[in-house]
This record gives C-alpha cells, sequence and structure tokens, in this order.
C-alpha cells in the first residue's frame, strides 16, 4: 500500500498538488471556523436538575424532593453516574452521560422523567426545571448597570434590577450561542401586602383567607361566545391585579350585614423587594446590578462575546438617560492573550524547525521542503479537531511538536538525497557527467 502511494506520488505531481491545494482550502475554512477559547473545556456531559423550595430544611428537601427525581433517572440510558446534593429549600442533582451521547437527547430525556417524578413530589412543595445548556467555563461575559455621577437619586437600585431584569436581559437572551444571563444585585421588585395582625385578629380573618382571596382576584377568565347577527362576541372576564389598588380593592369575605371587608382594611399594599441573600457593589463606591452571561456549551467564545459586545452597545443606546452599561470581566481579553502566546511559540518553533533542518541536510531546497510539512501538518489538525469538536485552546495548540510532525519528511528526504548522492558518485566513477549528454 505504501509503495502505490509512493508510486503515485512520483507520477502523478498533477493530481498530489490538487490534492495540497485542496487541504489548503479546506484547512483554512476550517480555522476560521474553529471555536477559539484560552483552555479546554473539560465539564463532563451533564445535564443538572433544579428545585428550589424555600420553606423545607436539608432533610425534607432530600427525601421529599432529591430522592424522588433520581428515583425517576436511574433507568436513562447512557447514564454514567448522578450525584446531588440537598440544602435549606435546594436540591440540585447532577445527571451524567456518556460522551457520545447527544447533549439534547439527554436533557429531552430528563425532562421525560421529571413529569413522572414531579407525581412523587408533594403539590406545592417545587418545580424542577434543567438548568442552562452551559458549563464550567461558560461565564464569558460579566458587567454591572449603574447610575452615572448625578443620577443616583433618580436610580435606585430597585429601578437598576427592573432595568436589567426587564431590558438588558432579555435583549442579551436573544444574542446567537448565549444559554442564559443571570441577574445580580440590586433589590428584586415585589408588591408586598403587609398583614396587621391586630385588625386581622378583631376581624376574625384568618391568612388562608387572605391567601385564598387574593389568589381567586387575581385571574382572567373565559366563557362561550354569543351569536348576534353576523357576528360572534367572545365572552371574557377580566381579573388580573394591574395596580396596587386593585389589590387593596379585592373582597375578603363579607360580614353578616353585607359589608365588605378589603384588604386594605385589614393589611397594607405597598412596594418591597424580595429577600437578599447578597450584593454586587463597583469599585467600592456603593451598590449596584449586574449580570452574567453564560454560552452555549461547544460555542466559539470569541464569537459569541463579540457578539454580545455588539449588543450591549444597542443596549446602551436604548437605556434610560444616566444608566451605563459596563463590563468588567471580559474573557476576550485572556482568549487573545492566550492565542497570542501560542502564535509566537508556534512561529519560533517552527523558525527553529527549518533552521535546524537546513543546517543538518545542507541543502536549502530540500529544508523548506520538508518545511512545509510544517503548515500542512497544522491545517489538517485543525480539519480533525473541528470533525471530533476539540477547540483551539493552550493546550491543543500549544501540544504540537514540530519534530514529530516533520520526522518522517526528513527521512524521506534524507533518502532521496542519498540516493542522488549515490548516483551522482556512480556517474563520477563512469567519467559521465550528471547531465545528459556530456563528458568529463
Amino acid at each position: 500500500m505504501l509503495q502505490r502511494i509512493v508510486d503515485f506520488s512520483v507520477k502523478q505531481p498533477l493530481w498530489v498538488a490538487i490534492l495540497t491545494l485542496a487541504l489548503v482550502i479546506t484547512g483554512v475554512y476550517q480555522l476560521r471556523h474553529l471555536p477559539i477559547d484560552a483552555v479546554p473545556d473539560i465539564t463532563n456531559n451533564q445535564v443538572q436538575v433544579i428545585a428550589v423550595s424555600p420553606s423545607l430544611g436539608a432533610v425534607d428537601v432530600e427525601k421529599l424532593i432529591t430522592q424522588p427525581i433520581e428515583a425517576s433517572c436511574r433507568n436513562i440510558p447512557g447514564l454514567v453516574e448522578m450525584r446531588s446534593f440537598s440544602r435549606l429549600g435546594l436540591s440540585v442533582i447532577t445527571v451524567v452521560f456518556e460522551e457520545e451521547v447527544d447533549i439534547y437527547w439527554a436533557r429531552q430525556q430528563v425532562n421525560e422523567r421529571l413529569i413522572s417524578a414531579r407525581d412523587l413530589i408533594p403539590q406545592g412543595l417545587a418545580s424542577p426545571y434543567l438548568a442552562p445548556v452551559t458549563t464550567g467555563l461558560g461565564e464569558i461575559y460579566q458587567y454591572v448597570l449603574r447610575a452615572k455621577p448625578g443620577y443616583e437619586a433618580r436610580y435606585d437600585l430597585t429601578e437598576l434590577r427592573t432595568l436589567q431584569d426587564w431590558q438588558v436581559r432579555r435583549a442579551l437572551l436573544g444574542v446567537p450561542g448565549v444559554a442564559d444571563v443571570s441577574s445580580f444585585g440590586g433589590l428584586l421588585k415585589q408588591i408586598e401586602i403587609s398583614i396587621r395582625p391586630d385588625i386581622l385578629q378583631a376581624q376574625g380573618v384568618t391568612l388562608q383567607e387572605i391567601y385564598d382571596a387574593v389568589q381567586a382576584n387575581n385571574q382572567n377568565a373565559g366563557g362561550a361566545y354569543i351569536h348576534r347577527d353576523a357576528t360572534q362576541l367572545s365572552i371574557r372576564t377580566e381579573g388580573m391585579v394591574r395596580t396596587p389598588q386593585d389589590l387593596e380593592s379585592i373582597v375578603v369575605k363579607t360580614s353578616p350585614e353585607g359589608l365588605p371587608l378589603l384588604i386594605k382594611d385589614v393589611a397594607e399594599v405597598r412596594q418591597g423587594h424580595a429577600i437578599r441573600y447578597g450584593s454586587l457593589t463597583y469599585n467600592g463606591q456603593g451598590e449596584v446590578a449586574g449580570g452574567v452571561v453564560m454560552m452555549l456549551k461547544g460555542e466559539n467564545s470569541g464569537r459569541v462575546i463579540e457578539s454580545v459586545k455588539q449588543k450591549i452597545e444597542t443596549i446602551q443606546a436604548g437605556l434610560p438617560e444616566g444608566v451605563v452599561v459596563e463590563p468588567f470581566l471580559d474573557r476576550t481579553k485572556m482568549v487573545n492573550s492566550s492565542i497570542q502566546t501560542v502564535a509566537i511559540n508556534l512561529a519560533e518553533g517552527a523558525l527553529i524547525v527549518v533552521l535546524v533542518l537546513v543546517l543538518f541536510l545542507g541543502n536549502l531546497r530540500a529544508g523548506l521542503l520538508v518545511a512545509s510539512i510544517i503548515p500542512l501538518s497544522m491545517l489538517f489538525a485543525v480539519c480533525m479537531m473541528n470533525l471530533f469538536g476539540v477547540s483551539g485552546n493552550l493546550m491543543s495548540l500549544g501540544a504540537l511538536d514540530f519534530g514529530l510532525l516533520v520526522d518522517g519528511a526528513v527521512i524521506v528526504v534524507e533518502a532521496v538525497l542519498h540516493r542522488l548522492h549515490v548516483r551522482h558518485a556512480g556517474l563520477l566513477a563512469e567519467g559521465r557527467s550528471v547531465l545528459p549528454g556530456k563528458k568529463l
């Protein structure tokens, strides 16, 4: 087989040139689409299930939430292992699959098992959901949303968090390659019903009655329809709460005399915020709101970050006056530094190999011929990296050994040079010139 390849290469130089050109074109195309990152992503093929239940302790979370989910997912094909941890109000189950299993097929299988697991979880305790399709290296862009100097009084922490959740985050979720945007800092706006215990006791009303009244009076309902001439009128009632005044006007119950008892009679409806578990500060100058952009698994981080930056510019133009989005972590800098280091090392290594080849072979043409294997081998390696899903990073590119790449070519060229030398010596011994038709 090897002899046939050699014979074909010697007798068909045109085809060899065409195949080499095809390799160069394909390699350049694949190089433009090679995922670039700073370090390799060694996260295994996993799907995470998250369930939140603030009212349960760790033991109850393990028994009532974690165990039913684990039992439902044990028979999924391709399952390698399953691990979990249960904390106060939180359950996280990690389902690890074999590497060849498609991640979206795995998520579908886990999601199907969650349907049966929800029947085993007591009603109202928790609603398990799947984590975003990202990995441990998915945090590619972090930013803060803050008020410019002089606008601090106009935009408080609640306003900044509202802009982050309803404007910035929603716009970034539409960027190709973004898996999720996690919000941090600020105050999460809520409308609270602050109960007055003394009035509640005096009126003989329980908390459950208030809860049922708010739930029953905060929903729309649809009916049938009425034919009127050639038209059809749909029947629909609107009962969704839109303002705090709507909440205050909800009837809790009616007295025997027919007098309604409203929410505002036993409680105070006001704007508040969710319970805080942390904060986000900006250079020690006070609290701000912000977010972390998570990248989809297997995406090109450089391309996604560039798209995120372009989207941030568009978002900034639509924000209210005095509010600015400022990045504080951009993986592009680390990626560019890593790739620059790799490029310098590869260039220096290639140059050293070429000089050594020319020195030891004693022939400039032969040395350059052997050195041409280096770029061709790299282009072929890039094609294989794309084929097998390996990103270009400090490890995959920095591990290239040019000495190994050109080893076979050096042997072949040395054999050719030796053969030419022997032939040249034989011609001299016979008294003939190396050039045909000439005598010495």
